[in-house]
């Protein structure tokens, strides 16, 4: 097993190339660096320094070996920092994934919040679409998921956090963007963009809004996005529903609003975890959670 001490003092040789700056720098004598060296290369069985009266130099195996070192001191320094941060009360990483669009409103507020009530808990957080988050979250790779509502069977269990109404997104320069509230039905043979089959979630329902009230608008593309959208219909290329939460989004050329419809659609958006999950600060996340839903917006 390689002696982290040898290895160190390989690494400060071989950044100075000189055994004389690198025994200061280790605030040991010369002799005692040698024979740390030697032994180390008698471990590995190379050569790990070319040296004669006026320089050193790396072999080829001392400068491969030398950025495997490097990895091998950052991953005990990490390990110290670990202890360390136990040790103070800083217990450890939930892995949090989420869809993007959470990025608009809720992600910040809930990170913001967790900071703050809960400095001790490192969030990791991964960008995933609803179905690779169910995976992740079943393989225990993730510890919760922000996603639209799950679909089929699985045995997860969630929190309805946001619910938020569907708006039209329209062109500044379009004529509905003159309108207060459009009614459901002006997208009748208008362009419209429409989430992909890829954005399951949002493509059923905006297809059932548009199957029950009768409205055939003229799809001219379909993205997965709601950033994707929205650029689309910066550009002018057609109209959008998407959910209210992506005003946020910095587009200057779109106009927002709310539609005259017998029933008000909205977009959920859930916590999901695993009831198997074992991660002891994964309760104290979800109770942060839960405290950022707005109950006037909560089922």
């Amino acid at each position: 097993m390689l002696d982290l001490t040898q290895v160190r003092s390989f690494v400060v040789v071989a950044t100075e190339l000189n055994f004389s700056r690198a025994a200061k720098r280790l605030n040991i004598t010369q002799p005692p660096l040698s024979r740390q060296i030697k032994l180390l290369e008698q471990q590995l069985d190379v050569t790990l320094f070319e040296r004669s009266s006026r320089r050193v130099v790396l072999t080829p195996a001392g400068m491969a070996f030398l950025i495997e070192a490097q990895k091998l001191l950052e991953l005990g320094n990490s390990a110290i920092t670990a202890t360390r941060r136990i040790a103070r009360g800083n217990v450890g990483t939930v892995k949090i994934a989420f869809v993007g669009a959470t990025t608009y409103s809720f992600l910040p507020r809930f990170i913001a919040q967790a900071r703050a009530a809960a400095p001790h808990i490192d969030l990791e957080l991964v960008q995933m679409e609803t179905a690779e988050q169910l995976q992740s979250i079943n393989s225990g790779e993730v510890d919760l998921g922000l996603s639209r509502p799950l679909s089929g069977s699985h045995h997860l269990q969630s929190l309805c956090v946001e619910r938020e109404p569907m708006m039209l997104a329209i062109p500044r320069a379009h004529p509905l963007a003159s309108k207060r509230r459009p009614s459901l039905t002006s997208l009748s043979g208008e362009a419209f963009i429409m989430f992909s089959p890829a954005a399951r979630y949002l493509h059923e329902k905006l297809n059932k809004v548009m199957t029950e009230n009768g409205i055939t608008p003229r799809i001219v593309q379909s993205m997965t996005h709601s950033q994707a959208i929205l650029s689309l219909v910066s550009a002018g290329i057609g109209l959008a529903v998407v959910p209210a939460g992506t005003q946020n989004a910095c587009f200057d050329n779109i106009v927002f609003r709310a539609m005259d419809m017998r029933e008000e659609c909205t977009a959920e958006l859930h916590a999901i975890w695993s009831p198997d999950n074992r991660n002891p600060l994964l309760p104290e996340i979800r109770d942060i959670i839960a405290s950022q839903i707005d109950p006037g917006r909560h089922p």
